[in-house]
């Protein structure tokens, strides 16, 4: 169970993105966040930023057009 959830789901980029990152500088190192998403460059361009700022992408399950990610901050 994550720590936070965030429905970016009607956002299109760079939402999506942005306010993962929102929501992430709110966050605790170790903390979990589930963000679902219908952008179809969601799950890349969120995947991306996480890896590249040091967060782990721990799931990514799709159900039709959505995208739930699951991701575990950094420092």
């Amino acid at each position: 169970m994550a720590d936070m959830d965030l429905d970016a789901t009607g956002l299109f980029c760079p939402e999506p993105v942005f306010r993962t990152k929102v929501e992430m500088e709110r966050m605790g190192a170790g903390a979990t966040i589930r963000v679902r998403a219908d952008d179809p460059a969601a799950e890349e361009d969120i995947t991306k930023w996480a890896t590249r700022h040091g967060h782990e992408v721990l799931s990514a399950k799709r159900d039709g057009k959505v995208i739930e990610l699951e991701i575990k901050k950094g420092k």
